[in-house]
């Protein structure tokens, strides 16, 4: 008796059909391999062979994409990979969610949405707390996203101006001695802020801004004593802060302001025997009203899709060090 089941899943269109196969048949590729079903096209059906469960996923993914590609998304490979992550968790559905809304347009008129679950939630959270924190590994979006809401508060005139800030930590390496004025010291640390913003204001308008002091980007101990009212305030980096810098940032919070901490507890730069601010503050803060604290993960990766298999990769080492160290201390001499 054979186990192989058939879900069949109307793409209504020739241009639907198309837009999920992708260019030489790719997504459809991805999800045959992905999901170890098959998949042919019979007309304008895509016809679905393999055992039950996975036929099932299989059209879940590309009823999800269908439904994604009706709001004009385009569904890529990316979009293709991260529909069978949520497939395997039974969400293919949340997928057509996270497109929904514009967060904000760049100087160039290109939309910005989110485009994973996680992504979603972290902005929701930054609308609806005064701190909010966003922890998650390289290529999540984290600070991006933050600049674009940030953007947008200041157009929108919520808020007055907006403030950059990063701990001034070399990761894994000494730049020395550098010449130049401060700005110039400093500008290594915090080009990665000064990307986002003139990708979304444009070099003239952003030169312009700066210049009126509307924006601000300055090393994070430059924070001390200051209160900071009125603004949309952004550590980023935070994980190479210290516990007594979380804090000394946290209390400069002033009136009408809104604060955005971001940072990746896998990428700590801090000498030896400091511990992250970053991961302390997210446990001690994680009850209190009007904080939030978001994870992002792997399946947040929106870079590359090599960096979701990179972020991966370590973490798999690091789980497999801490075993190795946990088994180590169990038996000191080293026998299992």
């Amino acid at each position: 008796m054979s186990n192989n089941t058939v879900k069949k899943v109307e793409a209504g269109s020739v241009d639907k059909l198309q837009r999920i196969l992708g260019p030489f048949d790719e997504n459809l590729n991805i999800i045959m391999r992905n999901l170890g079903v098959t998949v042919r096209v019979d007309g304008l059906t895509f016809v679905i062979g393999g055992g039950e469960e996975r036929a099932l996923s299989a059209a879940s993914v590309i009823e999800s994409l269908l439904a994604l590609s009706e709001t004009g998304e385009t569904v890529d490979r990316g979009r293709v990979e991260y529909c069978i992550e949520l497939a395997a968790d039974g969400k293919a559905g949340d997928i057509t969610k996270i497109s929904a809304d514009t967060i904000a347009v760049t100087y160039r008129g290109k939309p910005i949405k989110c485009k994973t679950v996680g992504q979603k939630k972290y902005v929701d959270s930054i609308k609806r707390n005064t701190v909010t924190f966003g922890i998650g590994p390289a290529g999540t979006g984290k600070t991006y996203l933050a600049v674009c809401l940030a953007v947008q508060a200041l157009k929108s005139k919520q808020a007055e101006k907006i403030i950059l800030t990063r701990p001034a930590v070399e990761a894994g390496e000494k730049l020395g001695f550098l010449p130049g004025d401060l700005q110039t010291k400093v500008d290594p640390y915090l080009r990665p802020l000064y990307d986002a913003l003139q990708e979304m204001l444009g070099l003239e308008n952003y030169t312009k801004l700066l210049e009126r002091g509307s924006i601000e980007i300055a090393p994070l101990a430059y924070m001390r004593g200051r209160t900071l009212s009125g603004a949309f305030v952004i550590l980023d980096e935070a994980q190479n802060s210290t516990r007594e810098q979380m804090k000394m940032f946290l209390t400069r919070l002033g009136d009408g302001s809104k604060m955005v901490v971001t940072g990746d507890v896998t990428q700590i730069d801090l000498p030896n025997g400091k511990s992250s601010g970053l991961d302390h503050a997210a446990q001690v803060l994680k009850e209190v009203e009007g904080i939030g604290i978001n994870y992002l993960t792997d399946k947040d990766v929106v870079r590359n899709p090599l960096v979701m298999k990179i972020v991966r990769a370590y973490e798999k080492d690091g789980k497999r060090r801490e075993q190795s160290e946990y088994g180590d201390e169990a038996d000191p001499k080293g026998r299992n």
